[in-house]
């Protein structure tokens, strides 16, 4: 009889617990569908928008093609490997000029703004050549350089020194004066505060310059493909357009965008992995 009368409170207990389970799950997915529309519904309805004007007639096919040619002309690009090579090779010329950047860029930059006189005698020319467009320059770099592999990959690097380099300086000067003082009242020597408190502390605003070099990398690396340029994602959409070919044109376009979200999502990655500390402070 005991056992008889557990049984039936298990039963009971089990019939009042699953509709709140379902219930808590309903909300959950709801709850993340609402966020999901609220990032993501803007971009989804200019998407079918596209869509359905470009098979209606509202815009002309010739010029803004539908997203479904637009899809198989990726796919037959990358599948029969021509987009694949183009990637690969436009992926050396922005990773080559990158991080030349960042291998420059950060080290000087720590070390202007760490020594005053340093920053005060270069931030003017610093200053000159960032105002100075890396296309405008770009022939000058032909002319040093040739048409060749190493014009294309200085014009980016060109280009994406300054976001690198300015930001790194920035971050070491907004460094908190009074962790700074409180580090040399306990002692500690000028590199063990530039390791534990200035490093640190510019981390975020250096990653935002990355973020930024990134950026300008891709965009001057399409410029520099179309100039002079026989292979790379860039030349695929002058190509492309030269040849009337506008949905691989679009497809080539569409392909960078890609290319410069997953460059920003792995520095996002990379810099939440690194600066734990500064999210938990937010």
């Amino acid at each position: 009889m005991a056992i008889v009368q557990s049984e039936q409170r298990d039963a009971y207990r089990r019939v009042q617990y699953e509709p709140s389970v379902s219930a808590a799950l309903a909300g959950k997915t709801v709850k993340s569908l609402t966020r999901f529309g609220s990032r993501y519904g803007v971009l989804i309805a200019f998407l079918i928008l596209w869509q359905i004007a470009s098979r209606l007639g509202w815009l002309s096919p010739a010029v803004f093609p539908p997203l479904d040619a637009i899809l198989t002309a990726l796919w037959n690009g990358l599948a029969g490997g021509g987009l694949l090579d183009d990637i690969a090779i436009s992926l050396q010329r922005a990773g080559i000029a990158f991080s030349a950047a960042v291998l420059v860029g950060i080290p000087l930059g720590l070390f202007m703004g760490q020594v005053k006189a340093v920053e005060r005698s270069l931030d003017p020319i610093l200053q000159l050549f960032r105002q100075t467009s890396a296309l405008a320059l770009y022939p000058v770099f032909i002319l040093l350089l040739g048409l060749g592999e190493a014009s294309k990959v200085f014009v980016i690097f060109w280009a994406t020194l300054f976001p690198t380099l300015l930001a790194t300086i920035g971050g070491v000067k907004q460094a908190d004066p009074k962790l700074i003082e409180m580090a040399r009242v306990y002692g500690a020597s000028r590199l063990s505060i530039f390791r534990r408190v200035v490093l640190p502390g510019a981390v975020p605003s250096i990653f935002v310059g990355l973020r930024l070099s990134a950026t300008t990398a891709l965009l001057l690396l399409i410029a520099a493909e179309m100039i002079g340029a026989n292979s790379g994602v860039g030349f695929q959409v002058m190509n492309a357009q030269y040849n009337f070919q506008i949905p691989l044109m679009f497809a080539a376009i569409l392909l960078l965008a890609i290319l410069g979200l997953g460059a920003n999502y792995m520095l996002e990655r990379l810099q939440g992995r690194l600066c734990r500390w500064n999210q938990l402070n937010r």
